[in-house]
Parts: C-alpha cells; structure tokens; sequence
C-alpha cells in the first residue's frame, strides 16, 4: 500500500552481525527502494550487532516524526524488549524531545509473508515436481527466550495449509527445539522437500548452520555472498530430492511489506 509522508522519516532496524558481511545487506537494499520511491522525507537503518547503531542513529534524522520498523521476523524478544528499551521508546507512540516516534509491527508478521513463502518455494523446484509429491518446510531458529518467536512460523504453516496450494505437508521445524530440522528426513517422507529459512538474511544460521544440519556441508562454509549453495539445488539423498532457499528476507518484494507495516500502523494504532 503506498504512503505518503514526505515530512516524516521511515528507520528500519536490522539485527546485523559482527561475523557475517550479509546479514545487514538485505536492510540497507530494502531502505534504497523505499528511498527511491519517494514515499518518506528519508529513510534510515540501524542495527543491534554493526553501525549506525540505535543509538547513533537519532542525530541522523531531521525530521520531528519517524516511523520506525523492525525488520525482523518473529514479535519476540528482540521487538518486543531488546528494541524498545534501546532505543528508550515505550508502547505504539513516544514523544520525545521534539520528536513523534511510531514503532510498527516486524515485517515476518505481515500477511503478505505467506504468499512470499509459497512463491519462494515455487521458484526453486524443478519445472517438473509436483507440489503433491513435495513437502514445503519453514525453518526458523527456535529459544526458550518469547513463544512469539515461534509463533510467527506456526502462523505462516497454517496459512500455507489453508491456502490449497497442495503441497503434500507443510512443516515448521526449529535449529534449537523440537522438531529439529536436522531431522528432516524423518519428518518427511515425500520424494521432494522444500526448505525456506524464515530469516530476515542469508547470514550464519541460513547460510551456514543450516545446511550442515541438513546434511548438505558437513561444515559451515564462507558468507552467502562468496559461495553459490542456493544455485545447487536439487540436493540428492538416495531416491529424494532437497531443495534449499536462500532466506525469505533477501525477497525485494519485503520493500513493500515495509512500507505496508507503517500504513497497518496510521490505520490501527495511531489515535
């Protein structure tokens, strides 16, 4: 849904990491879209784990009102605890020294993730497999730290299920709880499986832990950017065949879900 808000400024928060050269790449690509289009006076990242940091980033922004989107999968612990307290804002809207500050929802909660997830999936099977024949898997990280990490994914399962794209089964399945996703092989028995990771980057766990857990490297290799793993696909053990994504995060389509978290916030939230 596009906006207009050419006196407002639009931050995107990122998780960033100090190991992995990708995993902020996807953000700062999404934030030159929405610059280009015009749509906000400006437009920002800032990232828990590289710079501009939360903190830094306020003497970066001119304008008196920003919205700010956490560009992050699940409402957990990070959006619901981790952000709000480092960037000293509390509830939907903060007045702060000037400054109208509105946090929207993370993008992963947006509905229109579920027909990226199908349209992700789609993309990397053979021409010739049949979605009966195949089993559609969404694999996120998994803590004990907020359930609402893990309903994010449990919510897309059951939107993907409803949606009758015929997919034979549609799992979630966890790197650090059960199901685990190293057990993948037991979890299905389909001829084709389909592994999306519900990640914001192709950082270290989609592009380095997951594929040892699947079998597909026996160690964790180079950054997503050095290698070519999702070019591989299909990945043959015995009679079946697995497909493995690159993160749905990367999609440029999540531009638009962006910008849609902010209209979701002036329709539902803002009084």
């Amino acid at each position: 849904m596009p906006v207009s808000k050419p006196d407002s400024a639009l931050l995107i928060l990122g998780h960033g990491s100090t190991e992995n050269p990708d995993s902020s790449q996807p953000s700062w690509d999404h934030a030159d879209v929405i610059e280009r289009s015009g749509q906000f006076g400006s437009v920002h990242c800032a990232f828990w784990k590289e710079e501009p940091s939360f903190r830094q980033i306020w003497s970066k922004i001119e304008e008196s009102e920003i919205y700010i989107v956490p560009n992050f999968i699940s409402e957990g612990y990070f959006t619901r605890q981790v952000l709000p307290r480092e960037l000293e804002i509390e509830g939907h809207t903060t007045i702060r020294e000037g400054r109208t500050i509105h946090y929207c929802d993370p993008v992963g909660i947006h509905p229109a993730m579920t027909g990226l997830l199908i349209k992700r999936a789609k993309e990397i099977i053979n021409a010739s497999v049949k979605l009966e024949d195949t089993t559609l898997i969404i694999v996120g990280h998994g803590t004990n730290l907020n359930k609402k990490s893990t309903e994010a994914i449990t919510d897309q399962v059951e939107a993907i299920k409803a949606s009758g794209e015929g997919f034979a089964r549609v799992l979630d399945a966890y790197m650090e709880e059960p199901p685990f996703i190293a057990d993948w092989q037991t979890l299905t028995d389909s001829p084709n499986v389909v592994v999306v990771p519900f990640f914001i980057a192709d950082a270290l766990h989609s592009y380095q832990d997951i594929p040892v857990l699947l079998g597909i490297e026996t160690e964790p290799t180079a950054a997503a950017s050095q290698r070519d793993i999702f070019r591989q696909n299909p990945h043959h053990f015995g009679d079946r065949s697995l497909y493995y994504s690159s993160a749905i995060g990367t999609d440029p389509a999540l531009a638009e879900v962006i910008v849609d978290q902010v209209a979701y916030f002036d329709e539902h939230y803002r009084s």
